[in-house]
């Protein structure tokens, strides 16, 4: 009977110590995780403090540009009525100021809760470093890291504030763009004020288009906090705070098996979602799903055509208002996201003067527009011999390059270049200094390029380039270049 006893007992702990030994595994799992603070929170912190500062100065900079096209507009209509001036234009530049200030200095609640679109990751990081702010325990191996959670999550609210503050400037330029074509509209010479019109419109969609680059980039999680997101879901006090606090408990309320193996980082799967959506228009009865999907499928439809009538006033290429404006996607993209990298080879059979030669090539382009790409690069050409009898690896020459790729019809581009060549063997970099030895080379081509489905290999660069500086040069090279690229 004790044995009995001592078998039932031993299999209602077992559970429980086995429950017990996987909190705390996860628990030394997170701290030892969190023990390098540099590279989570320093590094969060600093993304975030970046971001702050770009939304703040892009901010003003747009501001001030809107302050000085509407500055144009007032000058102008003072010359034909005055009055219609003042009454449209009085204040508005205090008003460009006052905004101005607002998204500088943060004066508001910065603790406030998340709105607008929701995005995933945004929303776990806000409840992570609010956990962690109030479980502090849990990161009693690194003071450290206890004294920079404060000023992270602090930076965390102060960039949504002012994310929140730009939702509020573009509601107000949206209402004076309104305004302006309204009141501009009734004169009887207001397509002189149509570029004026034009011009403030482009300013407030790159605004705009500038800010959702922005909230992407936050959006955008790194394998550190991934990996931090996974260890704190296995904790039950996390997933039970994100169930009271989360932006996604507010709008559905999260499912019993949030942040169970099944998910990814603790995010809902689509069939969770689909639960939820069920359980809340269950209240509706039987026909409730079938109501809701009927109106889904009515909404889709004049979705669809409303996107025919935007493309018929706009022809898919601009704002309404503008119907022959064309975007520059990368006007609102970072320095650093505009640049691309490649590498090329290029083959040259031997000749009474060379071996067999292969160029291997790097270049950096930057993206001017949606079309043209201009970038420098450089080569190395090594030499393999005469033939199969001969292979001898050598140093056969070096060149400085410069391109330009302007496209024509979706992966077809123009190419042209110029690039300074030492057709020389060398055996060291003293001999490259001779500015004398390097040749001229002028190219003109076409350019296909080739997406691939890799994430190191962006597109395949394929070139056919003419040399029409080839016949001046002693010894004379190949006129024509085929060259096979890759872009990163």
């Amino acid at each position: 009977m004790r044995l009995q006893l001592a078998i039932i007992c031993l299999l209602m702990i077992a559970p429980a110590c086995a429950f017990s030994q996987k909190v705390d595994t996860a628990v030394a799992q997170l701290e030892h995780v969190l023990d390098f603070p540099n590279h989570f929170l320093a590094k969060l912190q600093g993304k975030e403090q970046k971001l702050d500062e770009a939304l703040t100065r892009q901010t003003e900079k747009y501001l001030e540009k809107l302050a000085r096209r509407e500055k144009k507009m007032q000058n102008k209509l003072e010359t034909k009525d005055s009055a219609a001036a003042q009454r449209l234009f009085t204040g508005v530049q205090e008003k460009y100021r006052e905004l101005e200030n607002k998204v500088e200095v943060i004066n508001g609640d910065i603790s406030r809760s998340l709105s607008g679109e929701y995005r995933p990751y945004v929303d776990s990081l806000k409840g992570a470093l609010s956990f962690l702010q109030n479980n502090q325990q849990l990161l009693a191996k690194s003071p450290l890291l206890q004294s920079q959670l404060g000023p992270a999550l602090t930076q965390f609210n102060q960039l949504q504030f002012k994310l929140q503050t730009t939702d509020e400037i573009k509601q107000f330029i949206s209402k004076r763009r309104q305004l302006l074509k309204e009141q501009l509209q009734r004169y009887v010479d207001a397509t002189g004020y149509k570029k004026y019109l034009d011009d403030y419109n482009k300013q407030v969609y790159y605004y705009s288009a500038q800010i959702k680059e922005y909230r992407e980039m936050l959006n955008d999680p790194d394998k550190m906090f991934k990996k931090a997101l996974t260890l704190l879901n296995h904790l039950p006090d996390f997933k039970q705070f994100m169930k009271n606090n989360s932006q996604l408990s507010g709008l559905f309320g999260v499912a019993s098996d949030y942040g169970s193996p099944t998910g990814i980082d603790g995010l809902q799967t689509r069939d969770q979602v689909q639960q939820l959506i069920q359980g809340q228009v269950g209240s509706g009865g039987t026909n409730g799903v079938a109501a809701l999907q009927s109106n889904l499928q009515s909404a889709h439809q004049q979705l669809d055509q409303f996107k025919d009538k935007l493309n018929a006033l706009g022809g898919g290429s601009g704002d309404i208002d503008m119907p022959n404006f064309k975007r520059n996607e990368q006007k609102t993209k970072p320095f650093l996201k505009r640049l691309q990298y490649g590498s090329n080879l290029q083959t040259t059979r031997s000749s009474y003067f060379f071996p067999t030669t292969t160029d291997i090539g790097f270049s950096l382009g930057y993206k001017m527009g949606n079309k043209g790409i201009v970038g420098i690069g450089g080569s190395y050409k090594i030499g393999w011999g005469k033939d199969i009898n001969h292979v001898q690896v050598t140093s056969e020459g070096a060149s400085i390059r410069s391109f330009l790729d302007w496209q024509i019809k979706k992966n077809f581009y123009a190419s042209g270049g110029f690039e300074m060549n030492y057709q020389q063997p060398f055996t060291g970099l003293q001999q490259l200094y001779n500015m004398s030895a390097w040749q001229q080379s002028g190219l003109i081509g076409a350019t296909k390029m080739v997406s691939l489905r890799s994430k190191v290999l962006k597109q395949t660069k394929l070139q056919i380039l003419w040399d029409f500086l080839s016949y001046y040069q002693i010894p004379r090279s190949q006129a024509f270049k085929f060259r096979v690229g890759y872009n990163f």
